[in-house]
């Protein structure tokens, strides 16, 4: 049927799929059953059966894909109310995120060299901690696939959501700063939202570290582009 294949359907299908999962994770309280999850449990499997691919539904979706960037500087408003944590604090936050964001790249283009993937895969894992439309940009700039990208962008917000307020806990972390960029850092949006569930402090720095990553990102690719 030519319907499911058409921009309407699918911005409905994403919709609802998220829809769905916000409504099943209020009902649970089950951190792993987040709406992003439930949402590519239905996604997937829908595009797998139809035989659609990724990229008829990324351009069938642009309009979403649009709205990430904005989404992501309405975090602004958060952080302009805690603007009082960046008081004395800036030089020690640009240095965290500087350095997660230099680990973040390095680790896991090193870990997939030493695996023997090739170009194309770690180009296109070198972008996973920022947010959606910057990866998918600088993984095809850099000869990546933006589907693969994709997919690695939603793990990686999907368990370090999951798992970063348990490991932060294990470690000791207990300034809300450092949880906050932590979160912002490693997940992007995800564990932004993860962080804003745990306190307004840790949400609001998780803001600032998405914008800070994305942009550091960006600059430092060009230094490990040798690497892949």
């Amino acid at each position: 049927m030519k319907i499911i294949n058409t921009e309407i359907f699918m911005l409905l299908l994403t919709i609802g799929s998220f829809l769905l999962g916000t409504i099943i994770f209020k009902k649970t309280k089950i951190s792993f059953f987040q709406p992003l999850v439930i949402a590519l449990c239905i996604i997937i499997p829908f595009l797998l059966l139809t035989g659609i691919d990724f990229e008829s539904y990324f351009e069938h979706t642009q309009p979403l894909n649009f709205m990430l960037g904005p989404s992501v500087v309405a975090l602004g408003y958060v952080l302009y109310e805690q603007v009082s944590h960046l008081k004395g604090n800036i030089l020690s936050m640009l240095a965290a995120i500087f350095t997660g964001c230099v680990v973040g790249i390095g680790s896991v283009v090193l870990l997939a060299k030493l695996f023997g993937a090739d170009q194309v895969i770690v180009a296109s894992l070198a972008p996973k901690s920022v947010t959606m439309p910057i990866a998918l940009s600088l993984s095809d700039f850099y000869g990546g696939k933006p589907s693969l990208t994709a997919a690695f962008v939603a793990i990686c917000g999907i368990f370090g959501s999951w798992l970063g307020p348990f490991f932060l806990r294990i470690i000791g972390i207990k300034s809300r700063i450092a949880r906050g960029l932590a979160m912002g850092s490693a997940s992007h949006a995800l564990g932004t939202a993860r962080a804003m569930e745990i306190g307004a402090v840790e949400g609001a720095l998780g803001g600032l570290a998405i914008g800070i990553m994305g942009l550091l990102t960006a600059l430092l690719m060009p230094f490990f582009k040798e690497l892949f």
